[in-house]
């Protein structure tokens, strides 16, 4: 059966947080909104009940919670010349499944990014020069910087809660705090977190190595805090069930707990469930957006029409609707033209792992952004002069990993791997193994890409998205530079045993573990139409009244995660939208 909806002002597709936020703003300017999302619904109370424990069978090793590679997959290569292969089992890229979109399940860690992370082009450039930049590396401003975008870190803080430790207050530098970050207008909202053992004693090492360790902002609340909507939220009880869970104590900031209870009030809102956007439906010119199609839970095809049409979907997600739809000219990678596709980038990890001979970590204590962290060798801030690459990373003591059957496999070299020894190594490795994680900026690279699958297709016969990537040598560069600094720092510390990794000195798998889950690009924001899809405003330079939000705008990756500058610029375009493209719907 195919019916159509009654018209909406707006209409979103996905409700993550970058969904949750623009409708929140939106219906409070008096828009009539409906969201459109692919997962089932899910409220913090009914869905992450406190009388029920959280099971690490069902969320960390079967992860319930996260969309199946049977619901939607993608395929994967190295190299152009190479055939890609669908992920058929669970991947590195934790995507969620329901209403609050990867926002329910992650980590929590809440960066606002550096301002040479929104202009990284012009600060290579008039630092170091061209010659600073390896060959074919795609390196853009963003068209916005990281002033532009302060106000809006700000609210969105402010509606999470974050807890942390402001560093630079209006240009002064604050004590305990990031003296790299920028300059802010206030603090944090909740204080930050409590420190693990492992963190204190990387915090020791990093101090006397002449370095600035501060408290890692995290959504994991830091006190009693009732947010801009008027919901209530709780201090974090470190139970360590962060990543890949719902938190149903009210202690993790996600828009399950922090926007929908407000934004589910209002009468000029309405959220469809477990129903997939297929396309974003076209005038016969293809200049302007009339809506979009789905199919619901029934498989029967519905239409949405609407005045503006925004996509606040996953990063490749947001990328192969683009293409399925025919908006925007698909990047060729041989010869450069084209942008729905290209300036794809991911992390660049990496770390320091150890073991004690005598500590007490406890480790079973944690949250999913309980760190502390160095910024001495992230994005610009150190001369990279004579280095050869760009970029660096955010180096953290991470003690966001505790659970038993998670840890097993955690054993120094040697180790019996059963019976009454193996029992005795992991006792003794469960409170003395920790790590060292070095967070890694990524730059896109001609010969990385997203583009559709000739070969294969999802359930509604529509071609699969095709990723094709591997770390280029700005990555492998960059990444030994701070698999030595993991390392130095881990030995400061006084572990027994360390040993270094860098994953950019292997080709790039979707199964790695201790990868990164943050992708960037493929519809990315600028200035100029023939390298980005969209202009400042996450307005699609040749549809204008469509608006495509979320990590898919920004053309290079940060050592930090994304969350945090997704919902900044969801929040800018959000002003944008109802202070300038409602006033003179065209071009921004």
């Amino acid at each position: 059966m195919n019916y159509t909806r009654p018209k909406a002002d707006v209409v979103i597709i996905g409700l993550g947080w970058a969904g949750s936020i623009m409708a929140e703003e939106l219906t409070r300017a008096g828009l009539k909104v409906v969201a459109i999302e692919r997962g089932a619904w899910r409220d913090t109370s009914t869905s992450f009940p406190t009388t029920r424990d959280p099971d690490e069978l069902s969320g960390s090793v079967r992860k319930s919670i996260l969309q199946s590679p049977a619901l939607e997959t993608y395929t994967v290569r190295n190299k152009p010349n190479e055939i890609a292969l669908p992920l058929r089992r669970f991947h590195n890229l934790t995507l969620g499944n329901n209403v609050g979109g990867a926002g329910t399940h992650w980590a929590g860690a809440s960066w606002r990014w550096l301002p040479y992370d929104h202009q990284p082009y012009s600060t290579v450039i008039e630092r170091y020069g061209a010659k600073q930049i390896v060959d074919g590396l795609i390196l853009q401003d963003w068209g916005v910087t990281y002033n532009d975008l302060e106000p809006f870190y700000d609210r969105f803080e402010k509606i999470a809660g974050t807890s942390g430790t402001a560093g630079v207050i209006n240009g002064i530098k604050q004590k305990g705090g990031n003296p790299f970050e920028g300059s802010r207008r206030s603090p944090y909202p909740t204080p930050p977190l409590e420190r693990s053992r492992a963190n204190l004693l990387f915090t020791e090492a990093a101090e006397r190595m002449g370095y600035s360790p501060f408290p890692v902002p995290s959504a994991m609340i830091g006190g009693p805090y009732t947010n801009p909507l008027g919901v209530n939220l709780a201090p974090c009880t470190y139970c360590g069930y962060c990543q890949l869970y719902g938190c149903g104590n009210w202690s993790k900031s996600s828009p399950n707990a922090c926007v929908l209870p407000a934004l589910m009030q209002r009468s000029n809102f309405a959220v469809v469930t477990e129903a997939e956007v297929t396309k974003i439906n076209l005038t016969s010119d293809k200049k302007m957006a009339t809506g979009v199609t789905f199919i619901d839970s029934n498989g029967d095809t519905g239409e949405q029409p609407a005045d503006i049409v925004v996509s606040a979907t996953f990063t490749l997600d947001n990328t192969r609707l683009l293409l399925l739809s025919g908006i925007g000219k698909p990047y060729n990678h041989q010869t450069g033209e084209g942008t729905v596709g290209r300036a794809f980038s991911f992390q660049t990890l990496s770390y320091g792992f150890m073991f004690f001979e005598n500590e007490y970590l406890n480790p079973f204590m944690n949250a999913g952004a309980l760190a502390v962290q160095i910024d001495d060798f992230n994005g610009d801030n150190f001369d990279h002069t004579g280095l050869g690459f760009i970029g660096g990373a955010g180096i953290q003591s991470l003690s966001n990993t505790g659970l038993p059957i998670g840890m097993t496999g955690l054993l120094p070299d040697g180790a019996p791997q059963w019976g009454k020894g193996w029992k005795k190594a992991f006792t003794h490795a469960y409170q003395n193994w920790a790590m060292i994680q070095g967070q890694g900026t990524g730059y896109a690279h001609r010969d990385q890409f997203m583009d559709l699958d000739p070969t294969y297709k999802d359930r509604f016969g529509r071609p699969l998205l095709r990723i094709t990537y591997d770390y280029n040598e700005n990555d492998r560069r960059s990444g030994r530079f701070i698999r030595d600094k993991c390392v130095q720092l881990a030995r400061e510390m006084g572990a027994r045993d360390v040993k270094g990794v860098a994953l950019s000195d292997q080709s790039y798998s979707s199964y790695t573990p201790f990868d990164s889950s943050h992708v960037q690009g493929g519809v990315v924001m600028g200035d100029d139409p023939k390298t980005s899809v969209q202009n400042r405003y996450q307005q699609c330079w040749d549809v204008p009244n469509l608006f495509v939000v979320g990590a898919s705008s920004f053309p290079n990756n940060a050592g930090y995660n994304p969350t945090v500058a997704v919902g900044a610029t969801t929040l800018w375009t959000a002003n944008a939208i109802i202070n300038k493209y409602l006033k003179n719907t065209t071009l921004l």
